[in-house]
């Protein structure tokens, strides 16, 4: 099981430990084990939907019985030839599987693995182009069955398997779902390969222990006992009452951190689990950001030197027992510079079954600390209500909404919120466009973040240039910066963006693709689609008040300009 934990936490060490000793004394882990619905519920009704969401707790000891018939569907896809699967979810449907793709290669002749996780036409068809179709298994993974996303690719992907494989395509698709979802019904309707259910009383963040996460796990022929045994000896750790408990322990130094200001928590995590951060950042933005509080989960970051950073930081290392990991050294300066840092040691990469507990835990215990629900996401339908009017708008008009944008240059438009009236004798050239970027960027308040919502190809040249420029607008603001991919984040994060505290300033960078990609019955294509969500989720921040800017790139547009003026500014602001 994960090694030793250790906090480094300088001059917040003490009050982190009263914190602690105030939660055993209210016996918050005895409550927690006996489904007491009023550590999260204020309300009879939140009670009852939070009393329908506490079924992680017994996660790892339901995953158990279930293990040999994932195992046993694993094996038979093998044995009939498949070498590719792709998964089709958003969220926490996808989440988990991603960085169990990232993690563990897959083992014993098992299939490779695809997350499809973007409604980008050209990811789209990326993927189409490069899965071997009359091989590749089709995992559909819903808990409602009704994500527009998922549901989206299933109809496109449908249309593509019945033209690729002759036999039909019913013998390639898996759903994963709560039962008695549209999608439960359809699959068994149309006799699809298997149905596997997901119980109804675990959330989608929540759902890592799961057949969610455990399914797409057995089919890249991970361990399932080892993962599974794991997390359950956590779940048995997270029983006890102080300082033995790695859930609450950690659970309380995140809420009591957050009330110093240290709200900003930075995952510093070594290969090979770098992509856990993904994961735990939907569990703690959706889980805690709403009522005005919360936490702002950084993952991916490129780590920094200590002059770029203010003091609203908390660095958090997951790395293997006994390694050295790359970052080290400027985490030991960090740590001398002030910053707190929390160390968890992992003995190998199937503690990741312990740490998806262990957050889980201390994701419910911070709630109860913060005052909030962890269980709901209060905010997250007003981006869906506004993609939807959007889409219904294109729908009627046969053509998609566009802003008139405030400049443009090289191919890129800068817009700012939805609304904002055309600028009197159009649109301004490259220095307008740089100076309106410059006025705004200083305008984010020190302590505040910056969040960089991508609705671009999700691909490794384009996220290794949005890195670049994701460190450069770090080191210029000495702010911290997230990167979420459009429309994933909407199901990370986007709570957090809306309910959390009103601390965020959003860059949203768009583009314009080629040609559309029509999705079956929908009436609508792909781009209409992605378009409509990134408008959908700037009306509905721009509606509370928050500084929202969007970069257009054109056909002929590219990336390349944005780091450039970004290279300018950098120079003129002086950052290191």
């Amino acid at each position: 099981m994960s090694g030793p934990t250790v906090l480094s936490l300088g001059v917040h060490a003490d009050r982190v430990r009263a914190r602690l000793a105030d939660l055993v004394r209210a016996r918050v882990v005895e409550q927690t084990w006996s489904r007491d619905t009023s550590l999260w519920a204020t309300t009879p009704e939140a009670a009852r939907a939070v009393a329908n969401r506490l079924g992680w707790l017994d996660a790892p000891l339901a995953a158990e019985p279930s293990r040999a018939e994932f195992e046993t569907f694993a094996a038979r896809v093998r044995a009939d030839g498949f070498v590719h699967v792709m998964l089709l979810g958003m969220g926490g449907s996808s989440l988990c599987p991603e960085v169990l793709r990232r993690t563990f290669p897959p083992a014993n002749g098992s299939p490779s693995l695809t997350v499809l996780d973007s409604t980008d036409p050209v990811t789209v068809l990326a993927a189409q182009r490069a899965a071997p179709l009359p091989r590749t298994l089709f995992v559909v993974s819903t808990k409602s069955g009704t994500t527009i996303e998922t549901v989206s690719l299933l109809r496109y992907f449908w249309e593509v398997c019945e033209t690729a494989r002759p036999a039909g395509a019913a013998a390639a698709f898996v759903a994963v779902t709560d039962p008695g979802t549209p999608l439960d019904r359809e699959a068994r309707e149309r006799g699809w390969r298997h149905v596997f259910s997901g119980p109804p009383d675990v959330g989608g963040r929540y759902s890592a222990l799961t057949p969610f996460g455990l399914l797409p796990a057995a089919l890249l022929g991970v361990d399932l006992g080892k993962l599974i045994g794991r997390a359950g000896r956590m779940r048995e750790s997270c029983r006890a009452r102080g300082e033995e408990n790695p859930g609450l322990v950690l659970g309380a130094a995140l809420a009591e951190l957050a009330r110093a200001g240290r709200d900003k928590v930075t995952f510093v995590v070594d290969p090979p689990l770098a992509s856990f951060g993904l994961w735990a950042e939907q569990l703690l933005a959706e889980s805690l950001g709403k009522e005005g509080k919360g936490l702002v989960p950084v993952a991916g970051e490129p780590l920094g030197g200590p002059d770029v950073y203010g003091q609203d930081r908390l660095f958090v290392h997951l790395g293997m027992h006994g390694a050295r990991g790359p970052d080290g050294e400027r985490l030991r300066r960090l740590e001398a510079a002030g910053h707190p840092v929390i160390r968890i040691a992992l003995d190998d990469a199937y503690d990741l079954g312990a740490e998806f507990f262990r957050w889980e835990f201390a994701t419910a215990v911070a709630a109860v600390d913060l005052g909030v629900n962890a269980f709901d996401e209060p905010n997250v339908g007003e981006s869906k209500e506004n993609t939807g009017r959007v889409l219904a708008a294109y729908q009627a008009t046969d053509r998609s909404e566009r802003e008139t944008p405030c400049a443009q240059a090289r191919g890129v438009r800068l817009c700012g919120p939805p609304g904002l009236p055309p600028r009197p004798g159009g649109a301004g050239g490259e220095e307008e466009l740089i100076g309106l970027l410059r006025q705004w960027l200083d305008a984010i308040p020190a302590g505040h973040y910056l969040a960089m919502q991508a609705y671009l190809p999700l691909d490794e040249r384009t996220e290794a240039r949005l890195e670049r420029i994701r460190a450069r607008l770090r080191d210029r603001q000495r702010l911290a910066v997230t990167l979420g991919f459009g429309p994933r984040y909407l199901h990370s994060t986007g709570q957090l963006h809306k309910g959390g505290p009103p601390t965020g300033a959003f860059l949203q960078i768009t583009a314009d693709t080629p040609a559309e990609l029509p999705v079956p019955g929908g009436g609508f294509g792909f781009e209409q689609l992605i378009r409509a969500q990134a408008l959908g989720d700037a009306r509905s921040l721009a509606g509370r008040n928050l500084p929202v800017l969007r970069l257009q790139l054109t056909v002929d547009g590219d990336l390349g300009a944005v780091e450039e003026w970004l290279e300018r500014l950098t120079a003129i602001r002086g950052a290191p």
